[in-house]
C-alpha cells in the first residue's frame, strides 16, 4: 500500500525485477514508478488514488509474481503478527485478515523472519 503514512519499500534488486517483469527501461520505470524519500529510502510512487500505482482497477497486483518482499509477507510483519492489538486494528483496514484458512504458524514464522533479515541487510 501506499500514499499517506504508508509506504512500499523497494531493494534496487526488487525494483529490477519488477523492471524487467514490466519489459521497461531503467529510466523509463524510475521516472513513473518510483520515488525516493528524504532519507533516501526508495518507495512505489502511489497513484492518483493513494493505492500502490501496480494495482489495477480491480485491485489486482500487476507485477504479483515480483512483489517486494514487503507485499509478499503482509500481514506477517513482527510489528503486527507479534501484537495482538496491531493484527486487530490492521483487520479493521484489510478485509483479508482473519478471514479464509488458518496459515500455519511455521508458514508466519517463515515469513516474518523474512522480513526481519530484510530489514537487517537494509
Amino acid at each position: 500500500m501506499t500514499g499517506g503514512d504508508y509506504y512500499v519499500f523497494l531493494t534496487e534488486s526488487e525494483s529490477e525485477q519488477i523492471c524487467s517483469h514490466l519489459q521497461l527501461s531503467r529510466s523509463w520505470f524510475r521516472r513513473r514508478y518510483l520515488k525516493r524519500l528524504e532519507d533516501g529510502e526508495l518507495v512505489l510512487a502511489s497513484g492518483d488514488d493513494n493505492r500502490c500505482i501496480f494495482l489495477d482497477d480491480k485491485g489486482h497486483c500487476r507485477v504479483y509474481p515480483v512483489r517486494p518482499l514487503q507485499c509478499r509477507t503482509y500481514p506477517f510483519w513482527p510489528e503486527l503478527a507479534g501484537n495482538a492489538r496491531a493484527w486487530l486494528s490492521e483487520a479493521r483496514r484489510c478485509e483479508g485478515i482473519n478471514q479464509g484458512e488458518a496459515i500455519p504458524i511455521t508458514t508466519i514464522r517463515r515469513k516474518v523472519n523474512a522480513c526481519i533479515d530484510q530489514e537487517g541487510r537494509g
